[in-house]
Parts: structure tokens; sequence; C-alpha cells
């Protein structure tokens, strides 16, 4: 008798609101869709667990272990959620793959009607669910794509005008009005690799270390961090292959100055004249980080939601990775949602120094000790 009723007891559910399972239906849990059902007596309809529809009270919903005892209820198949086919996340995200390869396809830029009207979901929404997944508005990627599309013509050797043509460019005019800020210099000037670029550079020495300052005719192309001078020097000519790299004058020199006084005391500030060369996305990503006031800073997650791109978080790290502009582009000020620092393209003590610096005034003693011993 003690064994069956041990076994009853056993076999009786626990109520839905005591359920673990029904807390991850109130916050909407993702990570919980394909692992259990619900179903809903007073709407007659079975869902999944990250379902946005209104919270239901849960003396009227039963929880299922698979999606045929879901069914076998009778109830139909919630239509926001779609219970029976892929999630809505998934469903958006190859939506979004669809799109981006519709546009890399076509030979002219296809408009956000035709986009939307092709995925079958209104200009509005489809607009709001690319931006989200890609960090860009489909505008944007059909622009950053028909850049890639011109760089790696001018690089094959292919003319000018050919390599605008061939990215989908109507007219030579508009290409020639955005070929700067998409090249970073003339296509001519692109398409022999930099040749004939003037890059002027000259090497400071910081409590952080050495820093060269590199700049061209449009104003300060890079910033770097390190060691060993000459391997920056080294760094600096794979940037720019062909070009003319001009050690520079006592005048250089002082905006080299600058730049190190910003190190030092960073609120001083420090307002240049920058030369960004990247993507549409980095670009963006770019400006966000200057935006950053000095002794603050945001995780990858804000960065992301600040330019609208709030599922973007990876894309932003890379960006930041990319960032050729040490200090004047303030990825240091970028770190993890859990307050962790995260990696820094010049070493996470020179990262940890910075933000104690612009966070607390002068630098430490222990911040040249450190950096200098691995010198």
């Amino acid at each position: 008798m003690f064994i069956t009723l041990a076994r009853d007891l056993k076999s009786t559910p626990l109520p839905v609101a005591d359920d673990p399972r029904w807390a991850r239906i109130l916050a909407r849990d993702k990570s919980a869709d394909g692992q259990f059902w619900y179903s809903v007596a007073t709407t007659g309809v079975y869902c999944r667990p990250s379902c946005p529809s209104r919270r239901a009270n849960p003396a009227n919903v039963q929880l299922h272990d698979t999606l045929v005892q879901a069914k076998a209820t009778g109830f139909r198949a919630c239509r926001r959620c779609n219970p029976d086919g892929p999630s809505l996340d998934a469903g958006n995200a190859a939506m979004v793959a669809n799109a981006c390869r519709r546009i890399e396809q076509s030979e002219q830029e296809p408009s956000l009607i035709e986009l939307a009207h092709a995925a079958g979901r209104s200009p509005g929404y489809f607009h709001r669910v690319f931006k989200a997944i890609t960090g860009l508005t489909p505008k944007d990627y059909a622009a950053a794509h028909r850049s890639a599309r011109v760089r790696r013509g001018l690089e094959d050797g292919a003319s000018v005008t050919a390599a605008i043509y061939d990215a989908g460019f109507n007219s030579s005019g508009r290409f020639y009005e955005k070929s700067t800020g998409m090249l970073g210099m003339t296509p001519t000037r692109y398409r022999a690799g930099g040749a004939n670029e003037d890059i002027r550079f000259a090497v400071g020495q910081s409590s952080l270390g050495a820093i060269l300052v590199a700049s061209s005719r449009k104003g300060v192309a890079s910033i770097l961090l390190g060691d060993d001078p000459d391997a920056l020097v080294r760094d600096l000519q794979d940037r720019f292959p062909k070009a003319r790299l001009i050690g520079g004058d006592r005048d250089y020199e002082a905006l080299v100055a600058r730049v190190v006084g910003f190190v030092e005391a960073p609120r001083l500030g420090l307002d240049l004249p920058l030369d960004v060369r990247g993507t549409a996305f980095q670009q963006r990503v770019w400006q966000a980080l200057r935006d950053i006031p000095v002794g603050g800073t945001v995780s990858y997650a804000e960065i992301a939601r600040r330019i609208g791109a709030p599922k973007a978080t990876r894309a932003i790290a890379a960006a930041c990775a990319a960032n050729s502009h040490a200090v004047a582009i303030p990825c240091h000020r970028v770190i993890r949602k859990d307050g962790a620092l995260s990696g820094y393209a010049w070493g996470a003590e020179r990262k940890r120094a910075l933000l104690d610096r612009e966070a607390g005034g002068p630098a430490k003693a222990a911040d040249r000790t450190d950096l200098s011993a691995r010198a």
C-alpha cells in the first residue's frame, strides 16, 4: 500500500504555477523552444515557450513535453509563435539571409518595397527586422556590398569605369560623390594600391609605451600603440603597402605630442581630424565610440542598441578590433556586460591603464613600471 501511494504521489504533476517551466514561459525564454510546449484552454491554442502573446492564467494552462502531446489537445497552433514550424527568430533570420542574397545578386539595387514584397512582409516590419539582424538598413547593406564590389574590381585590375558599372552604380557621377568616403582615396589611387599616397608619421613615447601617429591629407589615418617602435612602423607599412611613408618633421612631431599628452591626461581632450576607413557598419560603430564621454564605459550590447542593431554584438566586437585609431576612437571604453575588460588590440594592461586614468586622473607609477618591464 505504501509503495502504491508513493508511486501515485510521484506521478502527480506540479501545479503549472509551481512548475519551473512556467517561469521560462513568463520570461519568453527562446532557449526553451523545442524543449516543451503549452496549451491554453480559454483560447484553444498551443504555443512555444517564447510566444509573445499576452500571458494566460496558469490555471488555464497545460504543459506538454512533446509537440505530439500539444496537438493531441485538439487545439489549433498559435498564429503568433508558429509552434509547429521554425521559431520567429529563425524565420526572420532566413528572411534576411534571402534578402541579402537578393541584394548581392541584383544588377540594380532593389527597393525596400521590392525586398519586403519578396519576403511577404510589410516594408516597415521588414526594415526593422533587417536592421536588427544585420546592423544596417537594406540601403546601407546594398551600399556596403557595392563598395566591396568596387574595391574587388579595382584590386583585380579592372578600369575605374568598369568597376563602377559592374558594382551596380547607374552613373559615374553618383559613384564619385561617395568614392572618397568609400575608399579613403580617389578610385584611381585605390586601384594602384594606394600608390603615390603620402602618409606622414612619427613615433613618440609615453608611459604606456611607443605611440605611432600617421596622417594622410584627409587627417589622422592611424594611431598605434606598442612596445617596439620598429614593429609599429612595420604595422603601418602593412596597412599602407604602396603608399609613401614620410617621417614627420618638427611640426608633425607636435601633433604626436598632443596624442601623448592625451594618453597621460585624458581629460584634456583630443580633437583631431581623422581619416577613418571602414565599412558603413564599422563607421557607425566608431562614431558611437567617439560619443562615449571620458571616464565612461559601455557594454557591447549597449553600443549595439545605440546604433539600432541590438543583435549585432559580435559585429560590434569585430568593429572594435578593426579600429586603427587607438584612443582617438576609444574602443577601450567598451567592456563586457558583466564588467570584465574583454579584449583590446593593444593589450589588456593598456586598456586597464587608460580606463583607470580616465576614471581617476593622472597616470599611476605602477602603470609605467608594468609596461616598461615588458618593453
